[in-house]
């Protein structure tokens, strides 16, 4: 058996991570139900990302966590405590948000140092926990710097800092890296993976971009609803989403009609071998299976597969193709995810080929 991970406490004491969990959560605002029986568990030093759409109840069931507002029902424990009716100030929680919310005439080791100076802890106490939380989020030697002299990135890396200083039992992280670009924005989250390792603090992300909760996170829940549809790591939750919905959610998916027959399923891409999560499915039946852009092939030239490309684009890295794929009487979209190099303009036929083994549901 493991041992749980453990942080540092402010006196230099080991200190453990601990669980927590939602039990039976609900929230409403008039007649809108903004959670609905949520049941969730972080175990200790778990970095757990909240994933959905706009409306989905991610930030409410953050704010029932902090205390920021109070449950219709349901229960929170922190390491075995019960803290639903405790007040925000008494959860010892860290917080970090999208806007840094850093004083702007406090230095950088100031800022850190802030919650510890709220708790009065002495002045070289606080100083000695400032900048190891600054060495921790490799900006020592920024210590001395006004928030408005080092980029946003490292605003919120400070941010960060601030948070982890006081010991949290638990960090909560509200769309963090949003504000930031693009290529910001996945060099910050690489920091965040790095420093939640390190410090094996439990924490809660809320996002609504995919590849920051699969990028980051030790497991990703998806709300639905005001319900948690899924929670998995995030190569289960990319491999076998739980139903098709879920499948076009996370990712891209093509979500394509089958014909279940002994262990295969017969699709417009052809005969393809089951995901052994198929295995309880009668022997034959309709289906809908799921095919990821990157089970599609270009090639063999003459394969008898023929597609038309309705649309490209090149990411660097890869490319993407947009393309329809004649079925009886109908047009059947699909998108396929294959190496860059070569730019197919709208209207040029290719041949496809696909692999398994893929996963399927009842057909609706």
């Amino acid at each position: 058996m493991t041992s749980s991970p453990v942080t540092r406490a402010q006196d230099g004491a080991a200190r453990t991570a601990v669980e927590v969990r939602m039990e039976g959560l609900s929230r409403h605002y008039g007649p809108v139900v903004a959670l609905d029986r949520l049941d969730l568990t972080l175990h200790p030093g778990e970095l757990i990302a909240l994933l959905g759409p706009s409306g989905c109840g991610k930030t409410t069931t953050l704010r029932l966590l902090a205390g920021l507002e109070d449950a219709d029902s349901g229960h929170i424990t922190v390491g075995g405590k019960d803290i639903t009716r405790v007040s925000a100030a008494k959860r010892d929680m860290g917080m970090v948000f999208q806007a840094y919310s850093l004083f702007p005439h406090m230095t950088v080791r100031q800022n850190v140092a802030f919650g510890l100076r709220l708790r009065r802890v002495d002045a070289a106490k606080r100083d000695r926990r400032a900048l190891e939380m600054l060495d921790l989020v490799g900006l020592s030697t920024q210590a001395d710097r006004y928030p408005h002299q080092i980029s946003g990135g490292q605003q919120q890396r400070v941010a960060l800092a601030r948070a982890l200083a006081i010991e949290p039992t638990v960090v909560l992280m509200d769309e963090p890296f949003a504000s930031l670009d693009a290529h910001l924005r996945a060099s910050v989250r690489a920091d965040v993976q790095r420093i939640f390792h390190e410090a094996g603090t439990t924490a809660i992300l809320v996002t609504h971009d995919q590849d920051e909760a699969l990028s980051v996170a030790d497991c990703v829940a998806v709300l639905r609803d005001g319900k948690i549809a899924q929670c998995a790591a995030p190569e289960d939750l990319y491999t076998a989403p739980a139903d098709p919905a879920l499948a076009a959610f996370v990712g891209e998916a093509n979500l394509l009609p089958g014909v279940h027959v002994a262990g295969s399923v017969q699709t417009v891409l052809g005969l393809l071998p089951l995901h052994q999560n198929g295995g309880g499915f009668p022997p034959s039946g309709n289906v809908t299976v799921l095919v990821r852009p990157e089970q599609i092939e270009l090639g063999p030239p003459d394969g008898s597969i023929r597609a038309t490309v309705v649309a490209y684009g090149y990411h660097g890295h890869d490319a993407v193709l947009h393309v329809q794929v004649q079925q009886g009487h109908d047009a059947r979209p699909l998108i396929v995810r294959t190496s860059g190099g070569t730019n197919f303009s709208p209207g040029t036929h290719v041949a496809l080929s696909a692999h398994g083994p893929v996963l399927v549901w009842p057909a609706c």
